[in-house]
């Protein structure tokens, strides 16, 4: 039997999500809303593309409030699109019967990112009734430029347990 990433019991990011994605209005609204309750990542500016159950896709623009010394996507710039990639996707794909909180944060740092990014985080498909006490979870998140070539890959380790 084929566990789907989330239950019927959709989560209000994901319904949010529905009700806004048709627009590059809706979109851009939506992804104020992460920087609002997130903060820190509006440094960033990462704009959600695309969400799912077990997906997520943000774009983030290469500006000087990213620069690093040689002018290119700061690295910790880079973590913070891909922690806010990894956030939407537990947001849209858990139930509300749980939580979560990240627990560790493993990134490669491939190449020079010299221009905007894209980030897409997957997460596998898992029985959420399963997780009685706690349990690490993992997302990849992928990050590339915008000639498709990987510059970041980050895998994130969230901790999720019933609420």
């Amino acid at each position: 039997m084929t566990q789907s990433p989330v239950k019927q019991d959709v989560p209000g990011a994901l319904s949010m999500w529905r009700k806004v994605a048709n627009t590059r209005a809706g979109r851009l609204a939506f992804s104020v809303g992460l920087w609002a309750k997130a903060p820190y990542f509006a440094t960033a500016l990462p704009t959600v593309e695309k969400l799912e159950p077990g997906r997520a896709e943000l774009t983030a623009p290469l500006w000087f409030g990213v620069h690093n010394h040689i002018g290119t996507f700061h690295a910790i710039a880079a973590c913070n699109l891909a922690e806010a990639a990894m956030g939407i996707v537990m947001e849209a794909s858990l139930p509300r019967t749980h939580q979560w909180i990240p627990k560790a944060m493993n990134v490669e740092y491939l190449k020079k990112a010299e221009t905007g990014l894209r980030a897409v985080a997957t997460l596998e498909p898992i029985d959420w009734d399963s997780i009685t006490e706690g349990r690490d979870v993992p997302v990849d998140v992928s990050i590339t430029d915008k000639a498709g070539v990987e510059v970041v890959h980050a895998k994130i380790t969230t901790w999720v347990r019933p609420r």
